[in-house]
C-alpha cells in the first residue's frame, strides 16, 4: 500500500524536486519489500540504486532542466477525446497484464516450473560445483555469467552514450570545466565536516561489499554503485573541479572499459585453458578453487565498470549543468 501511495504521489506532484525525493522513498520501500521476501541481494541492489545513486543523478538533472515544469507545457491541456483514448489504452494494458497473471502458478506453489527444476538444480549442486555460501553469487557470476556480462555491457554502453552526447569539453585539458559558485551544500560547513567522516567509510564499505559477495549479500554491482555514490557525494559537496582532480575523467573512461575487458578476458582464458567460455573450473587444478578465482576476478571487473560508468555519467551531467549556469 505504501508503494502504491508513493507511486500516485510521484505522478501527481508538480515539484520535480519532490518527485525525485519520493522516487528515492519508493526505492527504499521496494528494498524493504525485497528483504521481507528474503531476497536480500536484490534488496541491496535496489537500496544502492533506487534510494542511493538514482536520486543523486536526478538532482543533477534538475540542475540542468530546472525544478518546475514550464508553464507553457501545462497550459496546453489535452482534448477530452485524447484523455479518453489515453485512459482506455492504460486500462487495456493493465487488463492484459492482469489477464497474463492468470496462467501463472500460485505464489510459492511447489508445482511451479521453477521449483521443479531450476531451484532444485542450484540448491542441490551449487555447493558441490561452486563451493561458496552465497548461492545468489553462484547463479549470477557462474551459472548466468553470460547474462551478467550483458548487464555490464549495458552500463558501459550507457556511460559511453552519455559521454558522446554532451561531454566534449570534459576530456579537454585546454578547456577545464568552470566552477560556478553557488549556495547550498558546497557552503554548508556541517555537511563538509560530516562528509569527511562518512565518505571514507562509504568507500571502505564498498570494498567490503566487493570482496565479501561470495559469503554474504553484495558483489561487484552493489560495490560499484556504493563507491560511485561516495565520489558523487564528494563532488556535490566540494565541486566538480575538485572531484576531477581526485579522479580524472580520462582515467575513468579507461577504467570503464577495463572492467569489461577483465570480464571478457576471464572467459577467453577459460577457453584457452580447455573449458567453455566463462567456465571458471579450469582456471586452477582444483575446480572449486578455479570457480572462486573466476568469480573474484569477474566481480572485480563488474565493480570497476559500474563505479567508473556511474561517476562518468554524473561528471557529464554536472559539467553540463555548470556550463549552463556559467552561461546564464
Amino acid at each position: 500500500m505504501l508503494l502504491v501511495i508513493t507511486a500516485i504521489a510521484i505522478a501527481r506532484v508538480v515539484d520535480l524536486f519532490a518527485a525525485v525525493m519520493l522516487s528515492g522513498i519508493y526505492g527504499l520501500l521496494s528494498a524493504s519489500f525485497f528483504v521481507a521476501m528474503d531476497a536480500v541481494d536484490v534488496a541491496f541492489t535496489e537500496a544502492a540504486v533506487g534510494a542511493g545513486i538514482f536520486p543523486l543523478l536526478m538532482l543533477m538533472v534538475l540542475g540542468v532542466t530546472g525544478r518546475y515544469e514550464k508553464l507553457e507545457a501545462n497550459l496546453k491541456k489535452p482534448a477530452v477525446v485524447k484523455k479518453v483514448a489515453m485512459l482506455m489504452l492504460m486500462l487495456l494494458t493493465g487488463g492484459l497484464l492482469i489477464f497474463g497473471t492468470i496462467d501463472m502458478p500460485a505464489f510459492g506453489s511447489a508445482d511451479a516450473p521453477a521449483q521443479q527444476h531450476v531451484n532444485i538444480r542450484y540448491i542441490e549442486q551449487s555447493p558441490e560445483e561452486i563451493g561458496i555460501p552465497n548461492m545468489v553469487t553462484s547463479v549470477l557470476a557462474s551459472y548466468r555469467g553470460y547474462d551478467t556480462l550483458g548487464e555490464v555491457l549495458v552500463i558501459f554502453t550507457a556511460a559511453m552514450g552519455v559521454l558522446a552526447l554532451f561531454s566534449s569539453q570534459l576530456f579537454s585539458p585546454s578547456k577545464p570545466s568552470m566552477q560556478v559558485e553557488q549556495g547550498g551544500m558546497r557552503d554548508h560547513h556541517v555537511l563538509r565536516i560530516v562528509s569527511k567522516i562518512l565518505i571514507p567509510l562509504i568507500l571502505l564499505f564498498a570494498f567490503y561489499v566487493q570482496f565479501h559477495g561470495e559469503y554474504g549479500p553484495g558483489g561487484g554491482f552493489q560495490a560499484g554503485v556504493i563507491f560511485a555514490a561516495g565520489i558523487i557525494l564528494y563532488t556535490m559537496l566540494y565541486g566538480l573541479n575538485k572531484a576531477m582532480e581526485v579522479i580524472k575523467p580520462s582515467v575513468l573512461r579507461i577504467l570503464c572499459a577495463f572492467g569489461v575487458f577483465i570480464y571478457g578476458s576471464t572467459g577467453v582464458v577459460s577457453m584457452l585453458s580447455g573449458g567453455n567460455f566463462l567456465d571458471y573450473s579450469v582456471l586452477a587444478s582444483d575446480p572449486i578453487i578455479g570457480q572462486h578465482l573466476g568469480i573474484l576476478v569477474i566481480e572485480l571487473g563488474v565493480g570497476i565498470t559500474i563505479a567508473a560508468g556511474m561517476i562518468l555519467i554524473f561528471f557529464a551531467f554536472s559539467h553540463q549543468a555548470e556550463s549552463q549556469l556559467g552561461e546564464g
